[in-house]
């Protein structure tokens, strides 16, 4: 992707709290790493919050032409479940 052909993308930077023009550390390609669910209880608003709002991010940077790394994660809760299992009438099944 040239740089001619760029779209001017802007951000807003919590740390400078203004916002930024987007530049990637590789020109053309954008990696994004968000956190995920943290499943231990039943789903609501914020789990779909979080999994649209960067969907929509990573979306738009695709059509932009940027190429796009885009990992989720899904909070380790192990203990905190066994512990619900055990107290609870709901059956929550973990994996290995």
């Amino acid at each position: 992707m040239a740089a001619e052909e760029q779209i001017e993308f802007r951000v807003y930077n919590s740390m400078t709290h203004e916002k930024e023009i987007f530049k990637p550390k590789v020109p053309g390609k954008a990696s994004m790493y968000v956190c995920g669910v943290t499943a231990y209880d039943f789903s609501h608003l914020g789990h779909a919050r979080a999994a649209v709002s960067f969907d929509i991010l990573f979306r738009y940077l695709k059509h932009l032409g940027y190429e796009v790394t885009y990992v989720r994660n899904f909070t380790d809760v192990d203990d905190k479940v066994r512990r619900i299992n055990t107290s609870s009438k709901f059956m929550f099944v973990t994996c290995e």
